[in-house]
């Protein structure tokens, strides 16, 4: 795979060599809760996730001010690394980059799930400290 920059291509591990800039800082005490479903309950499916987020203001994506990021669902996996960008295009992985609030899940099947909220920056990277919270619960037959 290559990469270009600057009008040069970089294979894929010359381009890791390069430096990259840190993820945004998040405010103090920044903090984002999932207020539904309720953590621990029993559901009907579609289930529909909201967020609140304190301390950090949630826009679009494409918004680079201090201070902001955008929701991201990691539903049924485990967070990518909090060093790395939180990959597009990947099963479980659902990107909220126009600024959302809430989602609805409409394939999840019965059973137990976990969702686990991350608030990232502009390139989709966890704000540091970590911004997270997670919630499981349980979608009945």
């Amino acid at each position: 795979m290559r990469c270009w920059i600057a009008g040069l291509a970089l294979t894929s591990a010359a381009a890791a060599l390069l430096p990259r800039s840190a993820p945004a800082q998040a405010g103090k005490g920044a903090t984002v809760k999932i207020t539904a479903p309720a953590r621990g309950a029993t559901v009907s499916g579609p289930v529909k996730v909201t967020l609140v987020a304190s301390g950090v203001e949630i826009v679009p994506a494409t918004d680079e001010r201090p201070g902001t990021g955008h929701h991201h669902l990691f539903v049924d996996r485990d967070v990518t690394p909090v060093d790395d960008t939180m990959p597009r295009g990947v099963t479980g992985i659902i990107h909220l980059g126009r600024g959302q609030t809430e989602f609805v899940l409409d394939s999840l099947k019965p059973g137990p799930h976990r969702v686990i909220a991350v608030v990232g920056d502009s390139k989709h990277r966890p704000l540091q400290p970590l911004v997270a919270d997670t919630v499981r619960f349980t979608v009945k037959d």
